[in-house]
């Protein structure tokens, strides 16, 4: 029996409307699971050192969240892919297996003590295991995982490369003013944040960095000593300040987002460089309607 493609009465015979262009779409999918940093060649008080708390038997628990992004050309029914085939490849392939239990007993990259090839279930090892597993299944762009809502990882497939992002919060006070303008031109250019008192915002800072996965400990550097030097370099040092008065750079620079955001990066750069990553990109958002981002190295993707 010879069965007939439908026919659409009234119309030419031409392509679907986008058919063959290229588009990104994402999925998102969430699994609870618990881990354990933990290596067999340390001792406990190694372990404790350089992992701190997330070494403390029996471990403890996350609710991730997987943003899986996909691109491909659109089809004649005008999408990517069914989203109930992307749906049931993100089930089959990883919620399914790691929903509710122990990640570093469930996949064979995460058993640290059976095999030297294998390491720690970290946010990055992670992300690097599901793509192993979906790019069989989903034409995949990138992933990013969520292990909290300050600490999540992007990795776009190139070998052992991932990026880890932390996100740190201060409260600071500021205003924007060129001090060889007077009050009219500085409200000319700054409108209300010109005013001589200042304001206030709590600003929410991104800090991404770029590094090869260890082998071993599943990291792209150590995570404790980038949150200390977040902490010692910038939320300490400019948290409840006028950051005109109290941080001397802003004493001679105006502390717009852009220009903070800049100066951040600068401090950050070299010491993300002696933990062994490359600062990527900071994110500072200043409000909920304004931020700015800082590259500090070329877009790898």
């Amino acid at each position: 029996m010879t069965i007939l493609a439908p026919q659409v009465i009234g119309h030419a015979a031409t392509a679907p409307h986008g058919q063959g262009r290229s588009c990104v779409i994402t999925r998102r999918a969430t699994f609870s699971s618990s881990h354990l940093y933990s290596l067999p060649e340390l001792s406990a008080a190694e372990n404790q050192q350089r992992f701190g708390p997330c070494s403390q038997a029996p471990g403890h628990g996350h609710n991730y969240e997987l943003i899986v992004a996909m691109e491909g050309g659109l089809d004649a029914n005008g999408m990517v892919l069914n989203l109930s085939d992307v749906k049931h490849a993100i089930r089959s392939q990883v919620t399914e297996q790691l929903d509710f239990r122990c990640l570093n007993t469930t996949w064979p990259e995460f058993d640290v003590e059976g095999s030297q090839q294998a390491a720690l279930p970290t946010t990055e090892w992670l992300l690097h295991a599901i793509w192993q597993r979906l790019s069989a299944h989903l034409p995949l762009r990138s992933l990013r995982l969520f292990e909290q809502s300050t600490l999540w990882a992007d990795y776009f497939g190139n070998d052992m490369e991932a990026f880890l992002t932390i996100r740190g919060h201060f409260a600071a006070a500021h205003r924007l003013a060129r001090e060889e303008l007077s009050q009219s031109e500085n409200e000319t250019i700054y409108g209300k944040c010109a005013r001589p008192h200042g304001h206030g915002h709590n600003y929410l800072l991104d800090v991404t960095v770029r590094g090869q996965i260890d082998p071993r400990s599943g990291m792209v550097c150590d995570l404790a000593a980038l949150q200390k030097l977040l902490d010692d370099e910038v939320l300490e040092p400019f948290d409840h300040t006028f950051l005109n008065k109290d941080v001397p750079f802003f004493s001679t620079c105006v502390p717009t987002a852009e220009n903070i955001a800049l100066h951040i990066a600068d401090r950050l750069k070299a010491p993300i460089a002696d933990l062994g990553a490359s600062l990527h990109k900071i994110r500072l958002q200043e409000s909920p309607n304004n931020a700015a981002e800082i590259y500090a190295e070329p877009a790898q993707v």
